[in-house]
């Protein structure tokens, strides 16, 4: 049986999983600062994005997430284990996503469609659980086109 201290930490990093996805759909980039620890590794290369710090992340998001004018990015089915003041993740991660198209093709927005694995490294800290490191592994796409990391 779980201890109430389990049940915590485990509504807690589900929280903070969660809290993550607002803050990218929502493009609040600042608020990384209390999802993540001040020297957290975001690895977004599986995608063919970069690794980098949380400035790092932030600045690229913003420079290229507005070529997407919808997306949303659903977590579910978090595997946690937690010792201590420390934790590992592997969260399912839906994520479609609308694309502006490029100069001199016609028509809406493409829609994309990518299923990923958010593996990650929590850190319990003195304002609660952050994230220390995450790596994003790809397991699926559908119409992301090659740019993107796509065969479609």
């Amino acid at each position: 049986m779980l201890s109430q201290q389990e049940i915590s930490d485990r509504l807690e990093l589900i929280d903070l999983m969660v809290h993550y996805a607002h803050a990218v759909d929502t493009r609040s980039w600042d608020d990384f600062d209390d999802i993540f620890t001040p020297d957290a590794v975001i690895d977004y290369t599986a995608f063919g994005a970069p690794r980098g710090t949380v400035a790092e992340t932030k600045a690229y998001l913003a420079s290229v997430m507005p070529e997407f004018p919808a997306f949303q990015h659903l977590v579910s089915n978090p595997l946690l284990d937690i010792d201590g003041d420390e934790a590992t993740g592997r969260t399912m991660c839906f994520n479609p996503m609308a694309v502006n198209r490029r100069e001199g093709e016609e028509g809406d927005p493409r829609v994309f469609f990518c299923g990923l694995w958010y593996l990650d490294r929590f850190v319990r800290t003195a304002e609660g659980w952050r994230i220390a490191e995450r790596t994003e592994e790809k397991s699926w796409v559908h119409n992301m086109g090659r740019a993107f990391g796509g065969s479609d």
